[in-house]
């Protein structure tokens, strides 16, 4: 009878989600409004009994300060989801925006001129050459490429030169990335035709053939000062790779780009996010350039206009692709760089708290959301390994409730979280993956907050490497160590607790504990898992492909639907019309391209296409041209669970 009531909340909020939710259109903002409604309404009803009843008894106990830190610090997490879903209520969709102008734009007695910067510093050729191609092939015609270099590579100025765009150095790296974009502005400011937009690359990203189209279509209002497109990925991140996700899971960035991004925008709040974006070129002179107090300069530029009375909008379409970190030691270099940077904004004269500096209500509260993601967040996800490993070693009592109260009013949250916030974001947030994703980089965000709180000023810049040999299977050891550690202080606390107290600590209130164990071991292994590297052997990453292409062997024409292309081949579905070794050409949509048949299996077969530097600058011309993608279309939450299952069963 205890455990139905126990249960009865929960069973409550779950009925309510299958029986309404599947009525609702997700882009309804009254519907969104209700849920989030009351999401919010069983988060602090669950936060009022983290307060009331589950803290230990008032002292100067280990207990109570270690049960009042941990209980702030949630507190402080939902404070941050508080504002963050006040935020998904809205979406926009500028889209019909794009749409509108775009004939607007192409109608102008004089086109504004773009420059567009390609920001390198230690990428190979292979990486650069794709973007650069890919700059070169922009449909827009009034534009030049800059390909600027803070690495001094005289290779890469014989690229430029022999692509056709421009080359800029410098003779140092003095601020880094926003350093190495001031001084290709200051370059472009003293030509005789100066550009009227700035638009920025980073080394790995490709832009589709429309993406400058696009953008500069919604500068037609005046006060837009900056158009910030999304990033997308042909290469899977680590959790993806490492886990086998790939063709099930969406990579980690989707849901903020997807949603998040979205949802900022609808309240004025979005910013830029550095490559991909296009930004008015007077307007960043009239700022002084890109902001140098901060390692995450983009989100600073966006800020500082603001101030200026310029605006950041958000085009949700897919406009480039590029590379997400390749490896997980990058990805974990990426998070804490941008936690960094934004724990420097916020010390800074553009903080949330600093009084009549410009900023918006919006601005601010927009800040302090993030603040407490990359401050509170983090910190929590390693206290909720932390805790139960003192309780059980350590006889630490930091959370005195027993299983039904939790589950009364824990769970009714929990599941809110699941169905409500899967509603909303489309699938793209699944719990457990993201506590992985979290746990991942918390022990090195957490220090970069630190330290950008003590000292703001006077950091590194920390390169996010591509490319390199990723042929070999590797263990990132550093964070190995540590997931290590916890799983098996996590363990042994469990092995003590039953062994040798006889399950004393397992009783009554504290077998929430076990549970809790429990949860944190399924975590760990799955962290455990992404950080066994495994082997990349394609040179390049294949895309998702629609439609037809002819098969032309020997005169003989045929065809073969496309599973999908990258820059080294094409996988077709059906009967192989030639045997393995056999010269082919293909015909994907008016584009004929020379190969060779690499495999033949019974329902597929794979072309390997000529490698000449003509090819090449065809395919990345036809591959980036926008038509493909590597997204998951569909996300099963069965299949995520499988594929992980099996990857750590393996």
């Amino acid at each position: 009878m205890l455990l139905f009531e126990a249960l009865a909340p929960g069973f409550l909020v779950l009925g309510f989600a299958w029986t309404v939710l599947p009525w609702l259109k997700a882009e309804d903002e009254r519907a969104r409004a209700a849920m989030v409604a009351v999401m919010l309404v069983l988060m602090w009803r669950y936060m009022a009994w983290r307060w009331i009843v589950t803290l230990p008894p008032i002292g100067l106990s280990v207990d109570f300060l270690v049960g009042l830190i941990f209980v702030t610090v949630e507190t402080l997490v939902v404070i941050g989801a508080t504002i963050s879903l006040s935020f998904l209520v809205r979406l926009t969709n500028r889209s019909p925006d794009a749409d509108r102008n775009e004939p607007w734009l192409m109608a102008q007695p004089r086109l504004p001129l773009v420059d567009v910067f390609i920001c390198t510093y230690n990428e190979e050729e292979a990486i650069l050459e794709r973007t650069i191609v890919g700059a070169l092939a922009l449909d827009y015609p009034r534009y030049r490429v800059w390909v600027l270099d803070d690495g001094r590579r005289p290779w890469l100025e014989a690229l430029t030169a022999r692509l056709g765009a421009n080359y800029l150095t410098r003779p140092d790296n003095a601020h880094a990335k926003a350093g190495n974009i001031n001084n290709g502005l200051r370059h472009v400011a003293t030509l005789p035709e100066r550009p009227d937009f700035i638009s920025i690359l980073d080394a790995d990203f490709v832009p589709a053939p429309h993406f400058l189209r696009r953008a500069l279509s919604l500068f037609r209002e005046e006060d837009v000062g900056i158009v910030q497109t999304p990033q997308h990925f042909i290469n899977p991140d680590p959790l993806q790779s490492n886990l086998s996700l790939a063709r099930v899971w969406p990579d980690e960035q989707r849901y903020f780009f997807d949603v998040v991004m979205a949802a900022k925008d609808a309240w004025g709040a979005s910013f830029c996010c550095g490559t991909s974006s296009v930004i008015r070129f007077p307007i960043l002179q009239q700022i002084g350039g890109f902001p140098t107090e901060s390692v995450t300069e983009d989100y600073l530029v966006t800020l500082k206009m603001k101030v200026a009375g310029y605006r950041t909008v958000y085009l949700n379409e897919r406009l480039s692709l590029g590379l997400a970190p390749e490896g997980l030691k990058e990805y974990v270099t990426q998070r804490s760089r941008w936690a960094l940077g934004f724990v420097q904004i916020c010390r800074g004269a553009l903080g949330p708290l600093r009084p009549k500096n410009g900023l918006t209500l919006i601005d601010r509260i927009s800040l302090t959301e993030t603040f407490l993601y990359w401050s509170a967040g983090h910190t929590f996800r390693l206290f909720g390994i932390v805790i139960p490993i003192l309780y059980l070693i350590f006889n630490v009592h930091a959370v005195q409730a027993d299983v039904m109260d939790t589950l009364g009013y824990y769970l009714p949250y929990f599941i809110s979280q699941i169905t409500i916030m899967g509603w909303m974001a489309r699938g793209r947030v699944m719990p457990i993956m993201s506590d992985v994703t979290q746990l991942l980089a918390a022990s090195q965000i957490s220090r970069a907050v630190v330290h950008g709180i003590i000292k703001p000023k006077g950091h590194k810049f920390q390169v996010t490497a591509k490319g390199g040999d990723r042929s070999k299977r590797f263990i990132q050891w550093p964070l190995m160590r540590i997931f290590l550690i916890y799983l098996a202080l996590t363990i042994g606390g469990l092995v003590w607790a039953f062994v040798f107290e006889d399950g004393s600590k397992l009783r009554d209130s504290a077998a929430l504990c076990l549970f809790w164990s429990w949860y944190n071991i399924v975590v760990l292994t799955i962290a455990c898992m992404v950080c066994i590297e495994q082997p990349r052997l394609r040179a390049s990453e294949r895309l998702n492909a629609r439609g037809k292409a002819l098969v032309e062997v020997d005169g003989d024409i045929s065809e073969a639907r496309v599973l999908d292309v990258s820059l080294g081949g094409a996988r077709l579905a059906g009967a192989s019309p030639a045997l393995q070794g056999k010269s082919v050409t293909l015909v994907l949509d008016g584009l004929s391209i020379r190969g060779t048949v690499l495999r033949v299996a019974s329902q597929e077969f794979v072309v390997r296409f000529e490698e000449t530097a003509e090819t090449k600058a065809k395919l990345i011309r036809f591959i980036y041209s926008g038509r493909f993608s590597a997204d998951v279309p569909r996300i099963i939450p069965a299949r995520v669970a499988a594929a992980t299952l099996g990857r750590v069963m393996r």
